[in-house]
């Protein structure tokens, strides 16, 4: 009884219902909007719809071709009556604005005519596959729970998906064209009233300021757009996956969609972004957190295994356990190299094969991986190039490194690692102290659009903290991350569950 009372307070007041011009002065926001206003003999008409939504072969076959051809000949048509003019099924006659905008947001179109500017025809043209090709399948980010449509490189299918999942006028498609020779389509898409409107500011003014002749992907736009150039880390997260970037947009960040690009780029980013999976919010929070803290202890692993290796047998012998020393002994008798060049050997080995299997056809690069890493490494074995333990450690460091889930930070970690092994060969395991103190200085001084790259680690964030190694139960994740500075700052109320429960025992 006490949790109904407290309930009834806490309801919010509904704000009264718009007019029918301020409706369409709202959804005009979004570039993706269209607005037609024709004159048909003494009829003038307008046409509203999303043309991400609509199928424009409905559009233009079924709706357009006879409103034109048939009012002309019944001028005194009602919107009423446009059901046996226009061949659709589902035509609905309304003055409910919200229903009217809930409808336009699904794929519809609005017809309005002049001496009915409070009435407006809703006819169906959703586009239920708007170009997409038979296989649109994530393959960069697979995950085994959780949808695998990704997207594809035309850009208005890509707003299409988005479109059909965030189902909200205050989902905003900037559009804007880059390249002075391509002139590529570029989209900025975010959520109205959630993102904040000085990353919005700043994003519009980077790509307005950009001078290059093709823009080929969005790959090209992260690099410059980037707030430091100088670095291997990535600072925005470039996606293929619809999930990732709806979770994105509902959490205050922007997204951006290039023509001819399959990926999203998205940002502010924060290092630990680039760890999380979409599968984390598929699983229970229990098992997420597990999996997540596998993917940060294979981070830490893949970097500093082999430098560690490298300043333990050049300078810490004494670390070796008595146990472990005779056999390691044993492996590296017939090594005639230091353990910097056994090492830098394996890794550059390790690299090579990577890239080769990159390259190869998909089968031809599974058979050259396996049968090459088992041949390679049990010649350089026999050979007497590298020792066994080497050959251990190397292999799971390449095996840890695959477990972060963004491709292109992938990559940053497989570059760091030869560093780390310098520092070591030169100062031992100072040296690996000097890696990591000049690793954290340098990640520091990184921004994502303006916001530190450390977040929430640099400035502290504790209620940030719920998001990052962890993955806390929903009922503790209500809150958008604050250091993203959202205009909204709940993405759901998580005491309706927790009441519902209260209820029902």
């Amino acid at each position: 009884m006490a949790v109904g009372f407290l309930s009834f307070f806490k309801k919010k007041k509904r704000s009264p219902q718009p007019t029918m011009p301020q409706l369409w002065e709202k959804l005009r926001r979004s570039s993706d909007f269209v607005e037609v206003s024709f004159a048909v003999g003494d009829k003038e008409l307008s046409i509203y719809y999303f043309d991400s939504l609509v199928d424009p072969k409905v559009l233009q076959e079924h709706i357009l071709c006879h409103l034109q051809n048939d009012l002309s000949r019944h001028p005194n048509v009602q919107l009423e009556d446009l059901q046996q003019i226009v061949p659709i099924q589902r035509i609905e006659v309304s003055e409910d604005t919200a229903l009217i905008e809930e409808k336009v947001l699904k794929g519809f179109v609005a017809v309005t005519f002049r001496e009915q500017p409070n009435k407006a025809a809703l006819m169906g043209a959703a586009a239920e596959n708007l170009g997409l090709r038979e296989n649109n399948d994530s393959e960069n980010e697979f995950s085994v729970v959780g949808p695998k449509v990704g997207f594809v490189e035309n850009v208005g299918v890509n707003l299409h998906l988005i479109r059909r999942q965030v189902v909200t006028p205050n989902l905003v498609f900037r559009e804007m064209s880059i390249g002075s020779m391509s002139k590529t389509k570029v989209v900025i898409a975010y959520i109205d009233g959630v993102a904040n409107p000085e990353v919005i500011q700043t994003v519009t003014q980077r790509l307005e300021s950009i001078h290059f002749d093709v823009v080929f992907d969005n790959a090209i736009l992260d690099q410059l757009l980037a707030d430091n150039s100088r670095t291997p880390f990535p600072l925005f997260i470039s996606t293929e996956r619809i999930d990732r970037a709806i979770y994105a947009l509902v959490s205050g960040q922007v997204a951006i969609f290039c023509d001819g690009s399959p990926y999203a780029v998205i940002g502010p980013a924060a290092l630990f972004d680039f760890f999380t999976s979409p599968e984390d919010y598929y699983l229970p929070w229990v098992l997420a957190t597990f999996f997540r803290l596998i993917r940060f202890f294979g981070v830490a692993f893949s970097v500093l295994a082999s430098p560690i290796y490298v300043a333990v047998l050049t300078y810490h012998y004494e670390m070796i356990p008595e146990d472990l020393l005779g056999p390691i002994i044993y492996s590296r008798s017939n090594v005639p190299f230091p353990p910097v060049l056994e090492v830098l050997f394996l890794e550059i080995t390790i690299e090579l094969l990577r890239e080769a299997g990159a390259r190869l056809p998909t089968k031809v690069a599974q058979t050259l991986g396996i049968v090459g890493g088992i041949v390679i490494g049990q010649a350089t074995v026999d050979a007497g190039l590298t020792s066994t333990i080497l050959l251990i450690v190397v292999a799971l460091a390449a095996l840890a490194s695959f477990t972060t889930p963004i491709f292109k930070m992938s990559n940053t970690i497989r570059f760091i690692r030869f560093p780390f092994i310098l520092f070591a060969a030169f100062w031992g395991g100072i040296g690996i102290i000097f890696a990591v103190c000049g690793l954290l200085i340098h990640l520091g001084r990184l921004q994502s659009f303006g916001y530190p790259y450390l977040l929430p680690f640099y400035p502290f964030r504790v209620r940030s903290f719920r998001d990052t190694f962890i993955r806390s139960p929903y009922s503790e994740t209500a809150e958008r991350p604050m250091f993203l500075r959202p205009r909204s700052r709940f993405r759901y109320d998580p005491n309706a569950a927790k009441q519902k429960r209260d209820i029902d025992e």
